[in-house]
């Protein structure tokens, strides 16, 4: 892979002139390596059951509605993000993860005494549990790869660990749902499990000398502790702006997820399962977009990247107004090129910005801020698009898109002070 310029400058003068040798040594260092294979693991456990547990639940129930709430299970454990960003702020980030590894191994586990529909709650308990891991581990890892990383290869990093991610959501559906049917939920299940706890094993030998968190005389009182990442976020430019506009754009995506059934059906003609495979080509620039991101911050600035990103999604969304098949699948390639890169482009400039003691409480706030809008509007959408054409919705998306790209661009720009060299070992 090539070098990544200077992230973020000179247009946001976010770090400094990148060390190559420093950026090359640190990404092939022993500890980010195996921090890479262990989030590898966790996109695996992640991926393999995401679909399946709502397809488990309405084939043990014959209802959509109950197939429903595993969705809503999924995003519940967002509003506890800022609690568990708390907790990443207060302890090893490193033994956080290894114990929200096996929490989601162990839970998980519980799925194999899942026999008929008066088990089913204990699939929705699990599903908040597993997803809980999701947030928890966002939050500490955050922190953890600034630890281990210089500031100049924190982009190049994240867009590796976004490409990771796409692999697996492009792959582990199809996979999955293969599996499923012809062996059913177990073997999922355990290959999901014993993912977590390879993941654990492999974090657990993660050398890295971690940030101390702050003195608990030092501490604020626990409400203000808890919405430090927030005051954080839109406090700090070009933050402010970003994270309004990164929250404008999920819930837009959000309007876009709603009505994704009644593109392929009612514009395309083309019956719901083919949603998935016409889909997938949005993981596959996804994965473009995570190799190629680190560069395009250095030539264009975050500010100008995010927004450029937003426009490019806008754009991907507009076929989506017709009916012609080819036009509607090299849009949605679009989607997922401007939905990597704008959250590739966000998550390094936030992790430059903030404090090593605070990135926890911000990677949560961020979390809560994107995941809740885009899960209301995805409700909302859903409600919609039974009432009015499904086109309408789509209009006020790009309309969205659009003022979110705006918003990104309005943000000062205030230089940020270059940080130490890597610390893992």
């Amino acid at each position: 892979m090539s070098e990544a310029p200077a992230v973020g400058a000179p247009a946001t003068g976010s770090a400094a002139v990148p060390d190559r040798t420093e950026t090359r040594a640190a990404l092939g260092a022993r500890p980010f390596r195996r921090l890479t294979v262990a989030w590898g693991f966790t996109n695996l456990a992640d991926s393999v059951l995401a679909i399946i547990l709502a397809v488990w639940v309405k084939e043990l129930t014959g209802s959509n509605g109950a197939a429903g709430l595993v969705f809503a299970a999924l995003g519940l454990p967002a509003l506890a993000a800022p609690l568990l960003g708390q907790v990443a702020d207060r302890v090893s980030r490193r033994r956080m993860l290894v114990v929200s590894y096996l929490t989601g191994a162990a839970s998980l586990l519980t799925l194999l005494a899942v026999r008929g529909p008066d088990q089913v709650w204990l699939v929705l308990v699990v599903t908040v549990v597993y997803s809980g891991v999701g947030f928890a581990t966002a939050s500490a890892q955050s922190g953890l790869v600034r630890d281990l990383l210089p500031d100049s290869a924190l982009a190049l990093a994240n867009g590796r660990l976004t490409t990771i991610d796409q692999v697996f959501r492009l792959l582990m559906p199809v996979v999955g749902a293969g599996a499923y049917a012809v062996a059913g939920p177990v073997p999922l299940v355990l290959a999901a499990s014993s993912a977590f706890v390879v993941a654990a094993l492999v974090m657990a030998r993660v050398a890295v000398v971690e940030t101390a968190p702050t003195a608990a005389q030092d501490r604020e009182p626990f409400l203000a502790e808890g919405t430090a990442g927030f005051r954080h976020l839109l406090r700090t430019p070009p933050l402010g702006a970003l994270t309004v506009a990164l929250v404008v754009a999920f819930g837009a995506i959000g309007l876009l997820n709603a009505v994704s059934l009644a593109i392929i059906e009612d514009g395309l003609g083309l019956p719901p399962e083919l949603l998935g495979p016409v889909s997938s080509v949005q993981a596959a620039t996804a994965i473009v977009a995570g190799l190629t991101a680190a560069r395009m911050i250095g030539r264009w600035g975050t500010r100008r990247f995010v927004a450029g990103s937003f426009g490019i999604l806008a754009l991907g969304v507009v076929p989506a107004l017709g009916s012609n098949l080819v036009a509607v699948v090299v849009g949605l390639g679009a989607v997922g090129l401007g939905v990597t890169w704008a959250v590739v482009g966000y998550v390094t400039e936030r992790q430059l910005r903030t404090p090593a003691v605070l990135q926890g409480r911000v990677s949560a706030a961020t979390n809560m801020l994107t995941h809740v809008p885009q899960l209301v509007l995805t409700v909302l959408g859903a409600a919609l698009v039974g009432v009015v054409d499904y086109r309408a919705v789509l209009a006020v998306t790009v309309v969205g898109l659009l003022v979110a790209a705006a918003l990104a661009l309005r943000g000062r720009v205030v230089p940020a002070q270059a940080r130490g060299g890597p610390r893992g070992r």
